[in-house]
């Protein structure tokens, strides 16, 4: 097993980000919204490129249901708070490539309407180690693909996301102290298992790969 990046502080999470994910999962924006959604992971479920994705037993309770979502991650560099979207790239200290795990039913049913429950399982965050921010001219401009099993899943560009990387850490950091070292997952683009016809969701000795160009390539297969 390959040594997991230390735990962070804290994993906020962007929801319904990319308009045809939204679309995709039935909850299509009719206007362009005010604010992100917002939620967050357990820092537990962190694991490396490499290691195993683990379904656990709670998550065959209701049938097949977890799913794969691609995601840019940025990691801050210092506290921060009440930053404005001007500021925010001094905050930044890092960008990786993520894969935001979920358990369909308990994100959906299980938890009251809360989604971290089916977010938090334990390896449900695969994360690459972070390059330097300064490698990235422009976050808004990167290419990501996801591969489950050798099938192209998603591909996108961070240029359709409906908030930017520095507007999402302006608006977390409203009133809000964003420790050094916490992850902002950015919002999976469209392509996901759920959504497909039929669906695809991951299983026993599947294979996930999510690469994002100047980033790296997350590598991990699938275990029950």
């Amino acid at each position: 097993m390959n040594q997991p990046p230390s735990y962070p502080p804290a994993i906020f999470c962007i929801g319904r980000n990319y308009a045809a994910h939204a679309a995709e999962m039935g909850t299509a924006h009719t206007d362009t919204p005010l604010h992100p959604t917002v939620f967050m992971k357990n820092p537990a479920a962190i694991c490396a490129s490499g290691d195993a994705i683990v379904i656990p037993p709670i998550c065959d309770e209701h049938g097949p249901q977890v799913d794969f979502e691609g995601e840019l991650a940025v990691v801050l560099g210092r506290d921060c708070h009440d930053v404005s979207t001007n500021e925010a790239s001094d905050c930044i200290s890092g960008y990786a490539v993520a894969n935001d795990v979920s358990a369909r039913w308990w994100q959906k049913h299980g938890s009251g309407g809360q989604w971290i429950r089916g977010k938090s399982f334990d390896t449900f965050c695969p994360i690459t180690e972070p390059v330097d921010a300064t490698v990235i001219a422009d976050p808004q401009n990167l290419t990501l693909r996801t591969w489950v099993s050798g099938d192209l899943m998603q591909e996108a560009t961070t240029a359709d996301m409906l908030f930017s990387v520095h507007e999402l850490i302006a608006e977390l950091s409203r009133g809000t102290t964003l420790l050094k070292g916490t992850l902002v997952l950015t919002g999976t683009p469209e392509g996901v298992g759920a959504a497909r016809q039929p669906q695809r969701f991951l299983r026993d000795g599947d294979e996930v790969i999510v690469e994002i160009e100047g980033i790296g390539r997350l590598q991990n297969p699938v275990r029950s």
